[in-house]
């Protein structure tokens, strides 16, 4: 699915990506809801899901089919308001406002339902046919939260489903729920009644968009054109398609209700937003028997400043010790094997009269390389990336975040910044992705410029083969020390690069981060491993082994070419070997 830009700058979707032939659900939901996970459930994709604010940041579709029907399911970015503040939330405003689906599904965390509420009202008021998905029903059920549909729906004057996301029947209910509401194109108007003086001029304003351009999502955009955003505004009038002297005269209006409002210390926002709050306070009352879900008090000690980073550093040091420890044994016996691979085969290839030159490259330069690198990195990346992904999915890693965000904050960058250094641990390439969540554009820069300071899952091996080889022999709970140390002295560069950075580019203050603490959840094992394997493991492993075969082919070539009978790779390292041994080393190392 695809961006473009418009004459204003600003992003609007194509509408050429998808056929209009297939009838279209757009999934939308708050961050950490589980949009992704029924996302996949229903297209039988793979798009990464995990427990951690903010996962998707594009706009993600597939094909969904349910008996003779073909649609196309649309994942959303997750939104706390159609009022947005950041990137991700701008992309599923202006997807809701401007493009048109057969059926909005928006995903209500059931723990948290009185603070999901505030979206799903006001998508309601798009007057679009939705469907309302009560996700995470069984973590309700588990924490005694009953949420009462049947009166939900009355009230909502939308249909509601309960659903457990991993599980498939209750996947197979909400399809079956979709494909009955998608035909229904009559919905009847959800709208809110707003105080006084915003009712007033909400009417004014849609008079005139009637007026010009007649569209059932005038009320919303007549709503939204009194938060005044100029953005969004042009926006508005390029969709609604009105002319210059049209412009002008709803200009006009919104200046006389800014007049107005001024005149008679009135705030139109204000009276909508509190109006919207009420109304899911009261929903919420209604139809909920118990109060939302509290962090657990464990919280207060992760989170907290005097135990909160030890906590992390003590977790890291086991990741890494077990790492270190655990890859020692399936690291010898896998090169065991890989090396009596490679005598087998340099034997076959004599029997079937290979030349010797091309048998020693192939065996000598090639195959010993490449068995090096994977009997070295593979047992490292096979215990740290699972390990990894589990802190991930139990909601260990946005706490991480929490604890060294207001460390970039005294560095006057942006709190997103530090999920992006949490992302780079796993990948670098992840991380510098992930800076797109960030708000500005100075910001976005720094983030990404201060990224590779940290060591990404790829680096691990190669540290640990260097930290073992030099520092600790035989000795892992050293060797985990030493590389606890240089994570935290890159953490450090990070924050002095950044602040660094942020005095020449970046001399404002930074724009505002939530950052959402998801419940604890158990992983789902399963994903975990295969995740690891096929998104982690065999990626990084794939990039390492394109590297060791040319690696390879020109060591051995440097060892077996002479001049004067001395090899090249001789020469060389007799030529470096003063420099090298000022660090104590020498030119081979």
């Amino acid at each position: 699915m695809g961006l473009t830009k418009n004459s204003t700058g600003k992003n609007i979707l194509k509408n050429d990506f998808i056929s209009n032939e297939t009838k279209k659900i757009a999934l939308i939901g708050n961050p950490n809801v589980g949009k992704s996970t029924i996302f996949n459930a229903l297209t039988n994709l793979n798009q990464h899901t995990g427990n951690w604010t903010g996962k998707t940041v594009d706009i993600a579709y597939g094909k969904l089919k349910y008996l003779d029907n073909e649609y196309t399911v649309i994942d959303l970015p997750g939104t706390y308001s159609l009022s947005s503040t950041s990137k991700e939330e701008e992309v599923s405003r202006d997807f809701i406002s401007f493009y048109d689906v057969d059926l909005i599904v928006i995903i209500i965390d059931s723990t948290s339902l009185e603070r999901n509420l505030n979206l799903a009202y006001q998508i309601l008021q798009t007057n679009s046919n939705v469907l309302i998905c009560l996700n995470l029903d069984d973590e309700a059920r588990k924490r005694k939260i009953n949420i009462n549909d049947i009166k939900l729906s009355n009230i909502l004057n939308a249909p509601v489903i309960k659903v457990s996301a991993n599980n498939k029947s209750s996947i197979n209910s909400l399809i079956k729920m979709m494909n009955k509401y998608i035909n229904n194109s009559t919905k009847e108007s959800n709208d809110i009644t707003y105080g006084k003086n915003a009712e007033n001029m909400i009417n004014k304003i849609k008079i005139y968009l009637d007026k010009y351009s007649y569209n059932n999502k005038n009320r919303f955009f007549a709503i939204k054109l009194l938060e005044n955003n100029p953005d969004y505004n042009k926006l508005i009038y390029e969709y609604l398609k009105l002319s210059e002297e049209q412009i002008q005269e709803i200009n006009n209006i919104l200046s006389l209700c800014c007049d107005y409002k001024i005149r008679n210390n009135i705030d139109f926002e204000y009276e909508i937003t509190n109006t919207v709050i009420k109304n899911c306070n009261k929903t919420f009352n209604e139809t909920c028997n118990k109060k939302e879900y509290k962090l657990p008090k464990i919280d207060t000690i992760i989170t907290s400043k005097v135990f909160g980073i030890p906590i992390m550093l003590l977790f890291l040091f086991t990741i890494l010790l077990i790492t270190i420890k655990g890859a020692n044994i399936p690291s010898n016996l896998l090169s065991k094997i890989l090396f009596k691979l490679n005598n087998h085969i340099y034997i076959l290839l004599n029997k079937i009269n290979t030349p010797l030159v091309l048998n020693n490259l192939i065996t000598n330069g090639i195959l010993k390389t490449l068995f090096w690198v994977i009997s070295v990195m593979l047992p490292p990346m096979a215990i740290f990336f699972p390990l990894f992904t589990l802190l991930e999915d139990c909601g260990f890693l946005p706490r991480i975040a929490f604890n060294i965000d207001y460390l970039f904050k005294k560095v006057k960058c942006h709190g997103k910044q530090s999920l992006c250094m949490c992302m780079g641990f796993g990948c670098n390439a992840c991380g510098v992705i992930g800076a797109r969540i960030i708000d500005t554009k100075k910001e976005r820069i720094i983030a990404i410029i201060t990224n590779s300071l940290v060591p990404c899952n790829g680096r691990f091996p190669g540290l640990i083969a260097i930290i073992t080889m030099f520092f600790a022999i035989n000795n892992s709970i050293k060797a985990s020390i030493i590389l606890t140390i240089l994570i935290i002295i890159s953490v450090i560069f990070t924050l002095i690069t950044s602040k660094i950075i942020s005095k020449m580019i970046l001399k404002n203050e930074s724009s505002t981060f939530i950052l959402e603490m998801p419940p604890y959840r158990k992983p789902d094992i399963k994903k975990v491993i295969i995740r690891s394997i096929f998104d982690r493991i065999l990626f990084v492993l794939g990039r390492a082994i394109i590297i060791a075969i040319p690696a390879g082919i020109i060591i051995w070539i440097l060892s077996n070419v002479s001049i004067n009978n001395i090899s090249i790779l001789n020469i060389l390292t007799q030529k470096i070997d003063p420099i090298a041994k000022a660090f104590g080393l020498d030119g081979v190392i």
